[in-house]
């Protein structure tokens, strides 16, 4: 990982780190200071352990075999070569939307899926370029951040639910009025899940632009990959996939949800086209 995004990433955490303390703080003095903090060390436990079960587990991933998938398998060995990486556990996604996601807690527990779709419509470029950022995420340990950040964001968001049923059934604190009074607990309450999100979609974002020039790296070149992203979002535009919101912001390209009307300013992923475009700079300045 480069030492700026690495900087600009804790620097994030720590934003959302110290908002999470701020919410527990202003709804429960020490109290929900504690609440807060607990919170946070059992989510975080939790999801260090078990995301990635959960990932693979809600997206359909089944493991395949070298037999079943030996392309697969090639790329996959390949580029964990070139890379010093252990082999992942590798899973295909039976969705007709190409697709790939990468999970895990640290390259030692590392996991890759891919779609049916993504298989049938990539050729080998392409796909070692899709799997080479895959593996750039494993490798920048991109899995576990974005999973602390999204956790810290859920735990900001149910203390604020709780602040809310508290003050809908007279649960504020008697020194409320010392504090802004109810307004300041309004504003927090709807307010600190809003900043919460936004911080968690911009470490999301910037790590999809890393694992984009890291891949490229790892591969030599980002054609392969360009090639890929193009695809896949032609595809994606057209075919929807069954994802949840949790695994949507795992996949190289945000999935279509069904019955999703139109691409939101709250995306877990940056523009395909500026994400292309930051590519091909790269095939000109490397």
């Amino acid at each position: 990982m480069h030492s700026g995004n690495a900087i600009k990433t804790v620097m994030v955490l720590g934003l959302l780190s110290g908002l999470l303390l701020l919410v527990g703080d202003t709804f429960g003095g020490p109290n929900g200071l504690t609440l807060a903090l607990g919170l946070a060390i059992l989510m975080n436990g939790g999801a260090y352990f078990f995301s990635d079960k959960i990932a693979l587990a809600s997206s359909g991933a089944q493991p395949v075999s070298r037999k079943e998938a030996p392309k697969l398998y090639d790329v996959v060995e390949r580029l964990c070569g070139k890379a010093n990486l252990p082999m992942p556990k590798l899973y295909l996604i039976p969705e007709e939307a190409p697709n790939a996601f990468a999970t895990g807690r640290n390259p030692k527990h590392a996991s890759v899926a891919v779609t049916a779709g993504l298989m049938e419509l990539m050729n080998e470029d392409e796909l070692e370029g899709v799997i080479a950022h895959e593996l750039s995420h494993v490798r920048n340990y991109d899995i576990l951040t974005t999973t602390v950040a999204a956790t810290l964001a859920a735990a900001i968001t149910f203390l604020a639910h709780v602040a809310r049923w508290g003050m809908i059934f007279g649960g504020a604190r008697e020194d409320d009025d010392r504090r802004g009074g109810a307004i300041s607990m309004l504003l927090m309450i709807f307010l600190a899940p809003l900043a919460a999100m936004l911080l968690q979609l911009m470490i999301s974002r910037r790590r999809e632009y890393a694992a984009d020039e890291s891949g490229a790296r790892l591969v030599g070149h980002p054609n392969g990959l360009i090639s890929a992203l193009e695809k896949l979002g032609a595809y994606n535009q057209r075919i929807p996939m069954a994802a949840t919101p949790a695994t949507s912001s795992l996949y190289i390209v945000k999935p279509l949800s069904p019955g999703e009307m139109f691409s939101s300013l709250f995306s877990t992923h940056p523009p395909l086209a500026d994400r292309i475009e930051t590519l091909r700079q790269m095939s000109v300045t490397r």
